[in-house]
């Protein structure tokens, strides 16, 4: 797919247009396509734990796709069926993916912390057909298999040995026939509107829901690969992310593809260690990068002159706020900008700085072609410039390309987040007099104080500027004076001793940063915070555990 040239957002709106075929379907028309024009073109360089690299080649992906798609066909795995994968990064979730879009079944990327009661929700929730799964995780699937009735195939991969009514990945494959084309069928071929991918949204507060994407939803990422990474063909790009969540096809899969960019692979396991990711990028010669702002954080604490960063040259974030001190530092190292971008599980991205825009560090940037964005207020009225209010996107003219469809049968849910024209994310922002958007927070987070409006990210993003500081979560507490009290529940840096001298210190170091009134006037340390299985912070649980204390 050719690159649009422009030299400006306004022109980038202006010239850009995304069709959505009705037959699309991302395996035939793109993988299956590759393939046959550049079969040896590099598609994924992947390097496990132990550092060894293995290149594969479209040609390769289509094969095993195939081979596995056949296979799963022949124990009765059909369109409409749903399949969990929980994979860490190894390559047989991509090779899944795609023999689940030639299937037409639905795939459910699962992160690997899941319990067996994390898993005997979502199978019973979902109706899950079958897994492939990491063999590190197949002792949690038996043990919630009692309650998993719904579940008829079985796949592990690697590790030996197999309990009963297990397949072997290996051996599932070895025999299958490496072709697979599109169905003829309507019963068979799944495109266009028919559903893809169901993910399992955080859960920052209540239960997990099941958000819908549709066979078009691939199409939508083509902004994010080939406009906010700014990919090239030839291009090493390696977003870090886990596969079990959305962020892992936003950089990992389809747009990357589409831009003629190969995807980069880490597939570390453990703790996260900053000198081995830049080590990693360095030996490997990757050209663009995408993380969340806390890995730029640890990255920018290295010594990143001992690391050949010369073939970087694009960096974005999105996920939570990046403070400025990150983004001068990382730019002081290496020369680059970090663009930030935003959107959700239920969109594509829906706002971002391109390379052709000034990178204002904290702002999310513009909105992308094709997705109406508004700032509404409570009232359902659009905001004028510099007034806060949720960000929203229209859909009274049809919805976006990457927008998802719903929540899996919870149409009260569903209805609650798409009326009177308009999707609502239940995030907040304002807009700067250049267009920008400002990120605030999630609607329930935001802390009323005093007559102020404070959104928790920018004091968290104030104070983890901070050396002392490693995580932080901003909160609002009951106050009978202000009616809200900031509170900042911290994680420390070693070498660091929490106590009154150190609260005075962040107290005025948040005053300096940002607007003096949105210093956290209650200071809680702790070990850790409370967080999502996807590791998004868990606000609601410390406002629950503080008013259960004040009661």
């Amino acid at each position: 797919m050719d690159k649009l040239t422009f030299a400006s957002y306004d022109e980038f709106l202006r010239v850009f247009s995304l069709d959505a075929p009705e037959t699309f379907n991302f395996a035939f028309d793109v993988l299956d396509a590759m393939a046959n024009e550049t079969p040896d073109r590099l598609a994924i360089a992947h390097v496990d734990d132990a550092g060894v690299r293995r290149d594969y080649t479209f040609a390769w992906l289509a094969d095993a796709s195939a081979r596995l798609a056949n296979a799963l066909k022949a124990r009765g795995v059909r369109k409409g069926h749903r399949v969990m994968l929980v994979l860490h990064r190894r390559i047989e979730f991509w090779v899944s993916m795609l023999a689940l879009h030639r299937l037409g079944a639905v795939a459910i990327p699962a992160p690997a912390q899941l319990t067996p009661k994390d898993i005997v929700f979502r199978v019973e929730r979902a109706q899950v057909r079958a897994v492939i799964v990491d063999d590190g995780i197949t002792d949690r699937i038996e043990a919630a298999r009692p309650d998993c009735p719904t579940l008829s195939v079985l796949v592990q991969c690697g590790g030996t040995p197999l309990p009963d009514g297990w397949c072997d990945y290996e051996a599932l494959c070895a025999d299958a026939s490496p072709s697979f084309p599109r169905p003829t069928a309507p019963d068979e071929l799944a495109c266009g509107e028919d559903p893809l991918l169901i993910f399992f949204s955080s859960g920052t507060t209540g239960m997990p829901k099941m958000v819908e994407h549709v066979h078009t939803y691939p199409l939508g990422h083509l902004v994010t690969g080939m406009y906010w990474h700014d990919l090239r063909p030839g291009d090493l790009h390696l977003t870090v992310a886990d596969t079990g969540w959305g962020k892992a096809v936003w950089g990992k899969f389809y747009g990357q593809w589409m831009a003629g960019a190969a995807v980069f692979v880490y597939d570390f396991r453990g703790k996260f260690d900053p000198e081995a990711l830049l080590d990693v990028v360095a030996k490997n010669g990757v050209t663009t990068f995408c993380a969340p702002p806390t890995v730029y954080r640890f990255l920018v604490r290295a010594d990143l002159s001992r690391y050949d960063l010369s073939k970087l040259r694009h960096c974005t974030t999105a996920g939570e706020l990046l403070n400025e001190s990150v983004f001068h530092g990382w730019k002081a190292a290496t020369g680059l900008s970090i663009y930030e971008g935003y959107g959700q599980t239920e969109t594509t991205l829906q706002i971002a700085t391109l390379s052709c825009m000034e990178a204002k560090p904290g702002s999310i940037g513009r909105p992308m072609p094709g997705w109406g964005i508004t700032l509404l207020d409570h009232e359902g009225k659009e905001c004028p410039t510099g007034e806060e209010g949720e960000i929203c996107i229209r859909i009274s003219d049809g919805l976006p390309v990457g927008l998802f469809r719903g929540y899996v049968e919870d149409a009260e849910k569903t209805a609650s987040v798409m009326f009177d024209g308009y999707y609502h994310t239940g995030d907040k922002a304002w807009m700067d007099e250049d267009g920008y958007l400002w990120f605030l927070g999630r609607v329930d987070d935001l802390i009323k104080s005093s007559g102020y409006r404070i959104g928790p990210f920018e004091v968290e993003s104030a104070l983890v500027a901070h050396p002392a500081v490693v995580e932080a979560a901003v909160t609002g507490v009951p106050d009978p004076l202000r009616g809200q009290a900031v509170k900042a529940t911290i994680v420390l840096a070693a070498g660091y001793e929490a106590g009154e001298v150190l609260t005075k210190e962040l107290q005025d170091h948040v005053k300096k940063v940002t607007a003096p009134y949105k210093y956290p006037r209650i200071v809680e340390y702790v070990a850790e915070l409370p967080k999502t299985i996807s590791g998004k912070i868990k606000r609601a649980e410390i406002r629950q555990r503080d008013s259960e204390k004040s009661a």
